[in-house]
Order: C-alpha cells, then structure tokens, then sequence
C-alpha cells in the first residue's frame, strides 16, 4: 500500500511561499517611502523609529487608524485597485494633521480568502504612493489569507498611522470668535457614504461600466477616485501661523465634523454659495431626491478640509494654500453659539 501524502498549510488554502513573495515585491516601493526616523522596516517582527532622528526634542505620539468602509466593494466589482491604497493612507493621516501631528509612519493590514500576487501586489503599491505623498514611511502591515472568511476575490484593508508634535503645538488651539473658514476643496466623495452611493447607482440602473452621466470615464471609475492628500499643505500652513483648527470631513459632513474642533459656546457660519457643488453630489442628490440637509451631513459636498484660521491671517493663508496646490474657498466664520449654521443654497 502506499503511503498517503501528509496535509500542508497550502492544502488548507494558506500559501507562505506567495506571502514572502508579496513582501520581496513591495520592499521596492516601502523603501520609497523611508524619511528621517526609520531605523528597519519590513521584515522583523517589528518596526523601529527614532523620533530624535525625526527632529523632535520634546514629543507627543498622535496615533489613528481607518479603512476605507465600502468603497472597496466598487474597487473589487470593478478590478481597479491601484488607487484604493490611497484612500487608505488619507483617511488615517488627514485626522492626524487636524490634531497638529505630523505623520511620521504607517503600518496596513490586508486580509483576503487566497492571496492574489499581482492584485496583491497593486494595492500595496498604492498604499505606499499614498505614504509617499505624505512623507510618511511605510514600515510595516500583515497579510493575512484566511480562507472560509472572504468569498472570492474579496478582500479588506486597514491602516494604522503614528505621527508626532512637540509638546504644547496641539490642535485645536486658540479658536475664537471672528475665525474664519477656508475650506479645501475635495476630490469627489472621498471614502464615506460609499453605502449610500452604492444604493444610488442601484437605484439609477447603471452598471459600474457604465458611461460616467456626470464626467469622464466610466462611473466606477469616477466613483473611485482617491481621497485627497491634505498632509503636506496644512503642516505648510500650520507652521507659518493663524491656523487655530483643522476639520477633516468625512463621515458626518460638514455638519457633524466642524463642531469636533470647537470649543464650548462657539459655532460656525457657512455660506453654501460659496463654492460650487462638484458634479458628482449634485448627481447623487438628483439621483437620490435628497434634501441639503441630509447632502451635508453624508458627504464632504465638496471640502474635504476645513481650516479655521485667525482673520488676520486669512489672506496670507491662502495664498500659501493656493501655491501649495489647493483650491481654497472662504466659507464662513466662526460665531457665538453651537452648532453649524448655513446660509445660501448648494442644491
């Protein structure tokens, strides 16, 4: 009789050999990511970092993570991965510059039913081009194929970042009333209300191939078009003076985020005519029949930042904001008061 051939870990639907070779084909684009601070990176069993190498004297840790919720259902559906890395990196280093931090590294993790080499592969590099837009090192993550726990093909994705400040440079600080408001203009839906917007294009009958009805391209790939990167041009102004606080928006809009940064007894104005609603909401809130409230409260509808800046400062702010790259629109003020008020019309 022959002798029956004993059960490996691949028969079980996990393949190590395919894991190590993921990392020998990101170490290219991890090592792109390396700034100041990076002591080792992949491979250890850990990271290390040496904040003075960073330049810090007296730090304090900010740390945050986030996914990217169901936007990776349209990535999957559709194929187009490179970018969602991207959007993984944004929504955990956007909330760590609103609290004054700079991002210093980032670590993801990647879980999927059976490791695909080349998809793999593509999202990894997007993380790392998200990090590389924020000088931010890409140090580490883990990869976990778990068969039996993802249907084919699937997969999720999250992400860990760790930035720094000095002792006593904490955001916010200083807001009164008078600020004002220069919202930073987003780039399309972001990653929040992905929910949402997949019961829209349900609702409108169109497929993600489908000819985009308010762009170019195809509407899936209009719908996946990566969070925007504040990192870099809010630390620029930041330092220069007269920022008081920054709001990330995301889930909740304008509405639920602003009040996240202000003190007791102190609201904002908005005036919504301000800037122009990008394409994209107004098909959602035609498609939708939705009302401008509820517009405000689901998306970023069109600023994915807002920074509350002194009055004096406003201008020079800008103009810094601009040659940085942004589009940079004055939305309101700070006022007496809670909550968030709105005059004008975006619908």
């Amino acid at each position: 009789m022959s002798e029956q051939k004993g059960l490996t870990y691949a028969d079980a639907g996990v393949d190590i050999d395919a894991g190590n070779a993921l990392v020998e084909r990101i170490k290219p684009a991890a090592k792109r990511t390396s700034r100041s601070g990076v002591m080792s990176g992949l491979g250890g069993f850990g990271a290390l970092f040496d904040l003075k190498d960073a330049g810090y004297t007296d730090p304090v840790l900010v740390a945050a993570t986030d996914g990217v919720g169901t936007k990776l259902r349209i990535a999957i559906d559709t194929g187009n991965v490179d970018t969602i890395g991207i959007d993984l990196v944004a929504m955990c280093v956007n909330d760590l510059v609103c609290q004054g931090a700079e991002p210093l590294f980032f670590l993801d993790y990647f879980a999927t039913g059976k490791l695909e080499l080349d998809q793999a592969t593509r999202i990894i590099n997007g993380i790392a081009e998200g990090c590389a837009q924020s000088n931010c090192a890409l140090i580490g993550g883990e990869t976990a194929e778990m068969p039996g726990m993802y249907h084919k093909g699937d997969f999720d994705l999250a992400g860990f970042a760790v930035g720094a400040m000095e002792r006593g440079a904490t955001l916010p600080s200083g807001v009164v009333e008078g600020d004002v408001l220069l919202g930073l203009g987003s780039n399309g839906v972001h990653s929040n209300g992905y929910s949402f917007v997949r019961k829209v294009v349900e609702l409108s009958g169109l497929g993600w191939d489908a000819e985009c009805p308010f762009g170019e391209g195809s509407l899936g790939e209009a719908l996946l078009a990566p969070t925007r990167l504040y990192v870099k041009q809010t630390l620029a102004a930041y330092r220069a003076g007269g920022v008081h606080a920054l709001a990330h928006i995301t889930g909740g809009g304008l509405t639920e985020n602003l009040p996240r940064v202000l003190p007791e007894g102190l609201g904002a104005t908005i005036d919504l005519s301000s800037w122009e609603l990008p394409p994209v909401f107004r098909w959602l809130a035609e498609t939708a029949k939705m009302e401008e409230a509820e517009l405000l409260k689901t998306f970023n509808s069109g600023i994915g930042m807002i920074c509350v800046v002194a009055a004096d400062r406003a201008d020079a702010l800008t103009e810094l904001l601009v040659g940085e790259g942004e589009t940079v629109s004055r939305i309101g003020v700070i006022t007496a008061g809670d909550g968030v008020s709105y005059t004008g019309a975006l619908l």
